[in-house]
This record gives structure tokens, sequence and C-alpha cells, in this order.
């Protein structure tokens, strides 16, 4: 009686299949983990800028002049690109005293991310143009706007 030792073509199927289940979960986890670490990574730039801009222009108790292009040339900001999402604005409040920080073109992800909790900067947060008081107004598509009023 002849021996025969080796794998069967149902035994090296059945790894590929498996393999490929790992590495597409790995691949998943990835990035999660990829775009959860952004999202910090922004939120704490943020909170970084509404300090630079409280240190630059708080003093003065009016907020008037404040832009993306004068945080750049003030050396607060390295450059002009958004933190996250397409792009932002950086503008004085209405009554002069307070400066609004809006990000513009976030995706539905991004923008529950920061509307889960409104920073401890942050006096207001409008999401897509209404106040987030206890409803998340995230859209599914990815053209959601967030806005922070700083204090």
């Amino acid at each position: 009686m002849k021996n025969e030792s080796g794998r069967s073509l149902i035994e090296i199927i059945g790894v590929l299949a498996i393999t490929a289940v790992m590495t597409a979960s790995a691949v998943a986890i990835y990035n999660s983990v990829r775009h959860n670490q952004k999202n910090t990574i922004a939120a704490a730039a943020l909170r970084e800028l509404a300090k630079d801009i409280n240190m630059l222009m708080g003093m003065r108790g009016d907020y008037s002049g404040i832009s993306v292009d004068y945080l750049v040339k003030a050396g607060a900001l390295a450059s002009p690109e958004a933190p996250v999402g397409k792009s932002w604005n950086i503008e004085v409040g209405l009554d002069r005293t307070t400066f609004v920080i809006t990000l513009y073109g976030l995706t539905h992800s991004e923008c529950d991310f920061f509307a889960a909790a409104m920073p401890a900067w942050a006096k207001d947060m409008y999401i897509n143009g209404y106040r987030a008081v206890e409803v998340i107004n995230c859209f599914s598509g990815g053209e959601n706007n967030i806005s922070f009023t700083g204090m």
C-alpha cells in the first residue's frame, strides 16, 4: 500500500480563506485606529489653537482681525491647511469678544467624533447650522460643518 503525504486542495483553500479573513479584519482595525488617531490629533490641534488665540488676542478683549492668515503670519499656525475636513475658517464672533472656528467638509464619522462632546475651550458648538444641545445633526454624507465658539 502506498502512503501519500502532503496537503489536499481543500486544506490549502481553507488555509487561504482563513488568512484572507484575518487580513481583512486586520486592515479594518488598522484603518479604524488610524482614523481615531487622526481625529484625536485634530482635536488637540484645535485645543492648542484656541489657547494660542486667547494668548494672542485675548488680552485686548477683542478678537477683531483674527483669521487663518493672521495666525499663520503670527506663527500660531504652521500652515493654512485645516487639521481635519476639507477647509476651515477662523473669524471674530458677533460680539467681538469671542472667536469662531468652523470646520467644513467633515465626513460623518469625523462629525460624530467632534459632536460627541463639546471641547472645554468652547462655549458653544453648531453642527450643520444647528446648535448642538442634545441631538447630533451629522449628515450621512461627507459635507458636514461644525463651528466652535471660543471664549
